[in-house]
């Protein structure tokens, strides 16, 4: 499935389950599925650019929301270090 159809298909579910769509969330959700982004804060700022009224809640409640509704899944990137024999 691509971004647009993944976005697409957050829209019709959020609308479906009564949530509004609204210019911020709209722009977040356009964010959130076509880009990748590590942290809140990251899709925070660059929401902050396009829009100056965006604010740190609503973006975590987005994000909490898409998680909660599961079209949207937290993934850590952490990396073993390779053993180099020494302990």
């Amino acid at each position: 499935m691509s971004k647009e159809e993944d976005l697409e298909k957050a829209i019709s579910q959020l609308k479906s389950e009564g949530y509004r769509i609204t210019g911020q969330r709209k722009l977040l959700l356009g964010l959130i599925f076509g880009n990748e982004y590590s942290s809140c804060k990251e899709i925070y700022f660059a929401a902050k650019r396009m829009d100056s009224r965006v604010g740190m809640a609503t973006v975590y409640r987005t994000v909490q929301l898409l998680e909660d509704m599961g079209l949207l899944r937290k993934r850590w990137s952490y990396e073993l270090k390779e053993s180099d024999g020494k302990g």
